[in-house]
């Protein structure tokens, strides 16, 4: 019942923030949008601030025990593996919404983007990052810039299946289009980062 609380709490919360703007909701309107007391809400999110971190965080989580990071030794499965999951992150219900909300407040509350990218984009983008090393480490990876890597692999995945939601609201590609760009994304990687240790 907690559990089925916190969401109803997370989805309300994430709706009024996108209608009427991060500062013009309270957390007792979020409160009667949920359908819970003002004292069950305040009990889980003291303030604002930590409601929205809890959006954030719930948003990017994943589950380490569903969905590990690869083991290194083959980088073509690692990376597919990898853009799977970062495409499933990214088109996810509520994931654009998100971001549009932060993007339409962060010049009056920096502290939103802050949290955007210290707790969601960061953590996943290091696990990526830690990812490529093992593969170096591994020899079916040759990199100098493991950062560069992962922003490159990430990039080529959002630039076309979440980016253009940003501007067009019925951008919506379908699975094999998805799949097609991740192919094509895994191909590049393996093209200017694999080794003779790679699985082509």
């Amino acid at each position: 019942m907690a559990a089925q609380k916190r969401t109803s709490i997370i989805e309300a919360a994430s709706k009024l923030f996108l209608d009427s703007g991060y500062d013009g909701t309270s957390l007792a309107r979020i409160a009667e949008a949920a359908g819970v007391s003002k004292a069950t809400l305040f009990k889980q999110f003291t303030t604002k601030a930590a409601l929205f971190e809890a959006i954030v965080t719930e948003y990017w989580r994943v589950d380490d025990e569903e969905a590990p990071v690869p083991e290194p030794g083959n980088l073509r499965a690692g990376l597919e593996t990898i853009g799977r999951r970062y495409a499933g992150l990214l088109t996810q219900p509520g994931m654009a919404a998100l971001f549009r909300i932060v993007i339409a407040e962060v010049p009056r509350f920096p502290e939103l983007g802050e949290t955007q990218f210290r707790l969601g984009k960061m953590p996943y983008f290091e696990s990526v990052r830690r990812y490529l090393v093992a593969e170096k480490t591994a020899g079916t990876a040759r990199l100098d810039d493991a950062e560069m890597a992962a922003t490159q692999f990430l990039g080529m995945i959002s630039n076309y299946v979440f980016w253009p939601r940003m501007l067009l609201p019925h951008w919506e590609p379908d699975d094999s289009a998805i799949a097609g760009a991740i192919d094509q994304a895994v191909l590049t990687m393996l093209a200017r980062y694999g080794t003779s240790k790679t699985s082509r």
